[in-house]
């Protein structure tokens, strides 16, 4: 069974950064992208930010493009996500997943079967 954990998040003000970071285990694929979700209280579940299975291949929502980073290290299993110039507004759990179908950083939801269990990332004002 793939496992992914997040971790990396807390309360931090406005304009401030954090770094989350997202390590596998288990029977990775061998090759596959890896996303970042997030989901506020009352919302839907959003994309954030994907890095495909070679680290030039990124992808960002509009809301997060210019101020999120994505990288991975291959060799750790483990995706990160650099968040700078936080704003109140990307208050929400972060999860991040898996595609074992997808090289690219551009793939469906329908792509992502493993999930995290997520980490809080709460920015105050």
């Amino acid at each position: 069974q793939v496992h992914l954990v997040e971790s990396g998040g807390g309360l931090v003000q406005a304009g401030k950064s954090l770094r989350l970071s997202c390590v596998a285990s288990g029977p990775t694929p061998s090759q596959y992208a890896v996303g970042w979700f997030r989901q506020a209280p009352g919302k839907e579940r959003d994309f954030v930010a994907a890095i495909g299975w070679r680290a030039g291949a990124t992808y960002f929502a509009d809301s997060v493009e210019g101020r999120f980073a994505i990288s991975r290290d291959n060799a750790k299993k483990t995706v990160y996500l650099e968040m700078n110039s936080l704003k109140p507004e990307d208050t929400a759990v972060y999860y991040c997943a898996i595609a074992p179908g997808c090289s690219g950083s551009q793939c469906p939801l329908y792509e992502y079967p493993y999930w995290g269990q997520g980490t809080q990332v709460t920015v105050s004002s």
